[in-house]
């Protein structure tokens, strides 16, 4: 074994860490399928037990995995104005999920349905994972007094992000196109959650 891939003494959290960024390296150059738990480990620099004693199978570091890539992405724009904001960030997880790294959910999603805990875990984040930069633009926008206080809930904070992917589920396409993100915003998200004194 070479000297870059021989076994480095960590432990817990330095292991951890190490081991999910040799496995979101291995996700962004070989996809899903390409991950395998040997490669992860040469490429981490420890043994598979390592691994092993904290996710169970690939699939289980797949997911932990994609969402460390996933974390890693997601920049919150500040435009200065709620539809400014809301199409910035449409744009931005058009451009990742028709990028390499929806590829990636793609494999990840079409392998583990048979193991519903994961499939769960991966839901999770692609829906309520998601939210946080929702939530951000929009405390900006209550703020503000664009957008109403009453607005600030789980399912409305992410309603343009759930009808930008139903776009890819439903038409299977490869990128959404740019007005169709315009639509959502303009004539579903907008009007949701505008302040009654701000129909504009």
């Amino acid at each position: 074994m070479d000297r870059e891939h021989q076994p480095t003494r960590r432990r817990g959290a330095a292991l951890e860490e190490a081991i999910l960024r040799a496995a979101a390296d291995e996700l962004v150059e070989s996809g899903y399928p390409g991950l395998t738990m040997d490669r992860v480990a040469r490429r981490a620099g420890t043994n598979k037990n390592a691994l092993y004693r904290r996710w169970p199978n690939r699939a289980a570091l797949g997911v932990a995995a994609y969402r460390r890539l996933a974390d890693a992405r997601t920049r919150v724009p500040d435009t200065g104005t709620l539809r400014g904001d809301v199409l910035a960030l449409l744009r931005q997880v058009n451009c990742d999920l028709s990028a390499p790294h929806g590829e990636i959910l793609r494999g990840l999603l079409s392998s583990i349905g048979d193991e519903p805990e994961l499939l769960a875990q991966l839901h999770e984040q692609i829906g309520d994972g998601g939210a946080e930069p929702w939530r951000a633009i929009l405390e900006r926008a209550v703020a503000r007094g664009e957008a109403r206080p009453g607005a600030l809930r789980p399912r409305v904070i992410t309603v343009a992000l759930v009808l930008l992917r139903n776009e890819y589920v439903t038409r299977g396409i490869a990128t959404v196109p740019d007005d169709v993100l315009v639509e959502i915003t303009d004539e579903v998200y907008l009007p949701l959650v505008r302040a009654e004194s701000n129909p504009r």
